[in-house]
């Protein structure tokens, strides 16, 4: 293709008519073209940049358009109008932390206008810092109290955070945005949460009948049908392929949904029916082979690996599980060494080496795992004065709280969202305990290390992202072995615990580390094996596989999060 030729001498105002033009016409790639040669050729054009990123925002490139709104907001520091627009293309890049950055420097010429305030909310909502959010949608409906943004994240955020009326603010969210699905999606979880699950049900139904390829809808009312005792709760699925022939997408968290609760053989022949249908849909190949393993249908999980030639995280890690599982150590060690190449904080693909390494005897095993200070059992700060009152609030909050989908609880209940974000003031003191005991475990670790997954991040600030509770009634309930790819740090804290026995050795209840999933069909016992004590927190590396032995008697109940890296700096809790 020929090169564009450089239109000589025109002005700002003549690159903006003629990508104006061309972006009327469709033709997005011509436009975005012209206003690159426009920028160039007058740089110091605020407009000109303020319109190219406007452009690239409606194209999908949030990045590039933050870049080219920073690049106005700079020149025509005056109108704060094109910092928040800055600000909102950085939330859609999930730059978040920058978006409030950039918010604050602006609040005393922005404060008296409502679409600043919630622009700033969202940005909270987004960094994890709901009570801010909270704080500043308020400010955006104090001033301007029918706008349909403020009102549907307002809303949000008390859906998240627990609060009282979530269902009701959804109502007067609805009001004015009477077509917006998120919406209506989220009244019905309001709903669910109060425990009004009939509304919540025909909500949910209804939503995945007029958009049935929408994930989030499908995914909610498989939950309710999950908590109804529904034999298939996730048939809907079926359905919502029928309506919408070209989505592979639905086959994919349709199988999902039965992987989760246990049942590989179920989510494989989900997949077998997607591969029929999609044929030439190559990522389907490796679903199917990562369920074939699962299933034990090993020689089919080979034969489909053969065929793959994609070169990504995923595949090697599947690659490296199967090869596990096939006793093809050597080769499990290259897939999962591609696989930290592709990303070298895989949490997946290091607790599939650290098998590796175990069953091989490399030292290596010792430095990942085995260095004291990684695994703790540590009393929680304040244990005493924390603990009752956060107790009680959460036997009320479990009362209404759903079995997971898709999560490794087999039996009980899970509280809803992140449990850090509630306003309970026993939620917040207990996460404020929490931290103030990771503190404690930090301070014990092995020195920083930046080839170690973990130890990479000692000295850096963390932060608190995904947090529940989890409450379980005894009669064979327990947590199947599982990592959790989101965080660095995996963790339980233990609140109630059944009487426990010193003559009893079969360890129930009993949380084992790096105990292999039994899909793997590995011989390795654990490598940890804690006793739980109610009011002490078990920290522990994500890159051990971590489950615990069945129990029978008595309910016992915990809180768990996952730790990562802070954006920037200090504890993110939200609390």
């Amino acid at each position: 293709m020929a090169a564009r030729p450089v239109m000589i001498g025109l002005s700002a105002q003549d690159y903006a008519a003629q990508a104006m033009a061309a972006a009327q016409r469709g033709d997005r790639v011509s436009a975005l073209a012209t206003l690159a040669q426009g920028t160039a050729a007058h740089p110091k054009d605020g407009q000109l940049w303020h319109y190219s990123a406007s452009l690239r925002l409606q194209s999908g490139d949030p990045a590039g358009a933050a870049e080219h709104f920073g690049k106005a907001s700079a020149l025509v520091p005056a109108n704060f109008d094109w910092a928040i627009d800055h600000a909102i293309a950085l939330s859609a890049a999930g730059r978040n932390e920058e978006a409030l950055d950039v918010l604050a420097k602006i609040e005393r010429q922005a404060r008296s206008h409502a679409h600043y305030w919630s622009t700033r909310g969202n940005a909270a909502r987004g960094a994890g810092k709901m009570a801010l959010s909270a704080e500043y949608y308020d400010k955006a409906l104090a001033i301007e109290p029918a706008r349909p943004k403020a009102l549907h994240g307002r809303a949000a955020v008390a859906l998240e955070r627990g609060e009282t009326g979530a269902a009701a603010r959804f109502d007067r969210a609805l009001a004015v945005l009477q077509s917006d699905p998120e919406a209506w999606l989220g009244k019905a979880q309001a709903l669910d949460a109060e425990g009004r699950v009939e509304e919540a049900r025909e909500l949910a139904q209804m939503l995945v009948d007029r958009i049935p390829r929408w994930q989030a809808a499908l995914k909610f009312l498989a939950q309710l049908r999950l908590a109804a005792a529904e034999p298939d709760f996730a048939s809907h699925y079926g359905e919502a392929a029928k309506k919408a022939p070209g989505d592979t997408a639905i086959f994919t968290e349709w199988a999902h949904q039965y992987y989760g609760l246990g049942e590989p053989g179920k989510a494989l022949e989900v997949i077998r029916q997607a591969r029929r249908t999609f044929p030439d849909a190559a990522r389907l190949a490796l679903v199917e082979a990562f369920y074939a393993g699962a299933a034990g249908e090993n020689a089919a999980a080979e034969a489909l690996f053969a065929s793959l030639s994609d070169d990504t995280e995923e595949r090697w890690v599947h690659e490296g599980r199967h090869a596990l599982r096939q006793g093809e150590l050597d080769r499990a060690e290259e897939a999962l060494a591609k696989a930290i190449a592709h990303n070298p904080g895989s949490i997946s693909a290091w607790a599939g080496r650290d098998f590796v390494w175990r069953l091989t005897g490399n030292e290596r095993a010792h430095w990942l795992h085995g260095q004291e200070g990684l695994v703790r059992l540590m009393e929680l700060e304040d244990a005493d004065k924390v603990l009752p009152p956060a107790i009680a609030v959460l036997e009320q909050i479990h009362e209404n709280s759903p079995f997971p989908l898709g999560q490794s609880l087999r039996g009980g209940t899970q509280t809803r969202g992140r449990l850090f974000d509630r306003t309970e003031p026993a939620i917040i003191a207990l996460g404020q305990a929490i931290e103030a005991t990771l503190e404690r475990y930090r301070e014990g670790l092995p020195p920083a290390d930046e080839s170690h997954p973990l130890l990479r991040h000692r000295d850096n600030p963390w932060a608190i992202k995904g947090s529940w509770s989890v409450r379980l009634s005894g009669g064979g309930d327990y947590h199947a072995p599982h990592v959790h790819p989101q965080g660095i740090l995996s963790s339980a804290l233990y609140l109630v615990l059944p009487p426990m026995n010193d003559a009893d050795d079969t360890k129930a209840g009993w949380l084992e580390l790096d105990r292999p999933p039994p899909d793997l069909g590995l011989d390795l016992d654990p490598l940890y094996t804690l006793r739980p004590r109610e009011g002490h927190l078990a920290l522990f590396p994500s890159t051990l596989y971590h489950g615990t032995v069945p129990f029978s008697q008595s309910r016992r109940m915990t809180v768990a999060f996952d730790v990562q890296p802070a954006m920037n700096g200090g504890w993110a809790t939200g609390i």
